[in-house]
């Protein structure tokens, strides 16, 4: 009886592992203290939101290309507002200006700050077959949430990329996150 139990746990634990292969992982959070969930709601809701590719994810994939195949599975895996992420840069940018930044294998020590102010970002060598993003929230020059995300996928279509934005975009605009929770009774 007792090797059928062990049996049947080595059984399902073979079964899991490749969902688990095919998981994103979400690292690390952040959020301003003046990050307010409703906020970004209101800025986004029926709106373009633009979008910064910054790096290369795939090596030898041109840009335009990059943003044509992540942009609808972005859309497809978009949070709750009525958002359209697009990489079209307003002119001239709106004020306050949110968008989101996607670094593609950042350098360990970049800082969001300074990607969200406009300064040049500073990457790392990225890992074959490895999709990596740091992805920043910004409202002007500072950076309201961020966090980073990694899957393996082959290329920007790869579906995994776009179960990786189903769990990053709860997290980058938690809704959670509120100035205002401890006093509206609806959150609490």
């Amino acid at each position: 009886m007792r090797s059928l139990r062990t049996l049947a746990v080595a059984f399902a634990a073979l079964l899991a592992v490749p969902l688990a292969a095919g998981a994103a992982v979400i690292g690390g959070t952040w959020y301003a203290p003046q990050y307010d969930y409703r906020e970004f709601f209101s800025a986004t809701d029926g709106k373009p939101f633009q979008v910064e590719f910054l790096g290369t994810p795939f090596p030898g994939v041109d840009p335009a290309t990059l943003a044509r195949d992540l942009l609808p599975a972005m859309q497809r895996a978009k949070p709750r507002p009525a958002l359209t992420f697009t990489t079209d840069r307003p002119s001239p940018p709106p004020r306050p200006n949110y968008r989101l930044v996607l670094v593609f294998d950042p350098a360990l020590n970049l800082n969001s700050d300074p990607v969200c102010a406009g300064e040049p970002a500073r990457f790392r060598p990225g890992t074959p077959g490895r999709f990596y993003v740091y992805a920043i929230y910004c409202r002007n020059d500072r950076a309201m949430s961020q966090t980073t995300a990694w899957t393996d996928a082959t290329g920007p279509t790869d579906p995994r990329i776009e179960s990786l934005f189903r769990q990053l975009f709860p997290v980058v605009f938690s809704e959670q996150q509120s100035r205002w929770a401890m006093n509206d009774p609806i959150l609490r």
